[in-house]
């Protein structure tokens, strides 16, 4: 296994649950729910972590149960805080949506026109000669 979750100690190959860290799990919870600031939650849970910390730990699903872990939230107040933690980003303004990806389309075929200045500056030569590219695109990829 990885991480033990706080909330949790291993006993003899078992994941159990630390019953003062549960009543802080769950005092956790609760305080969100109530209005609190995740550092304010926190506070008041007694738990020393930085602010990332504490919305990891909300978001733990472990804290449901499954077949090492024992149960430490409800269902309902999981759920509950996981919808509280989308609208207040919302409101916030930190969900973003995806950005539509812009199609590429690169040159398929090239041509240069005949070069008839000459210059004593090489940049400003090489910019004369990039000025005689002329490209062609075919966005299905035939010409």
């Amino acid at each position: 296994m990885g991480h033990t979750p706080f909330g949790y100690r291993i006993e003899s190959g078992k994941a159990v649950i630390d019953n003062e860290a549960t009543d802080q799990i769950r005092t956790l919870f609760n305080s969100y729910l109530s209005g609190d600031s995740l550092d304010t939650a926190a506070k008041k849970a007694g738990i020393k972590s930085f602010h990332a910390g504490i919305g990891r730990i909300l978001q733990t699903a472990r804290y449901l149960g499954d077949e090492y872990y024992p149960a430490i939230i409800e269902p309902d107040t999981y759920m509950a805080v996981q919808a509280e933690r989308i609208k207040r980003a919302e409101k916030l303004g930190r969900i973003r949506e995806p950005k539509e990806e812009k199609k590429v389309v690169f040159p398929s075929s090239f041509r240069m026109n005949e070069g008839t200045q000459q210059y004593d500056d090489p940049f400003q030569q090489a910019e004369y000669a990039y000025s005689l590219i002329e490209s062609e695109v075919q966005e299905d990829g035939c010409q």
